[in-house]
């Protein structure tokens, strides 16, 4: 089923498309900001909305940029279809970005954001 575009959004390539509108996963250990240390905003590669700020990022050595925090009402979670995860999307857009975890006890906040960089763009502070 494709998604209709809304007006300001960017055009994504295929393999943008992949992961933001269906759903899927870059492979670990392949995208542009898991160690990334720039400082700056990380938005939505859709729409452009303000999603995670660089202080709240961290090396959890899972593959994928991962972040203890997002901006506030950002980020929407839902119940992942394997019954298992939590998916986390945009919520101005609804653009997939990827899972939560809890419980792991990798940050004082005891939560990690697991981020396909490929859904995200950094805005260098």
């Amino acid at each position: 089923m494709a998604e209709i575009a809304s007006p300001g959004w960017r055009k994504l390539t295929r393999a943008e498309e992949a992961v933001i509108v269906h759903r899927g996963t870059e492979r670990p250990g392949s995208g542009e900001y898991e160690h990334s240390t720039t400082r700056g905003v990380y938005r939505c590669k859709r729409c452009n909305a303000e999603l995670y700020r660089s202080d709240t990022k961290f090396d959890s050595g899972c593959g994928w940029p991962s972040f203890d925090d997002a901006v506030p009402g950002a980020v929407d979670r839902l119940a992942d279809p394997d019954g298992e995860r939590v998916e986390i999307r945009c919520h101005a857009c609804g653009a997939h970005l990827g899972h939560v975890f809890e419980g792991e006890r990798m940050t004082p906040k005891n939560v990690r954001h697991c981020v396909n960089s490929i859904s995200l763009t950094l805005e260098p502070k």
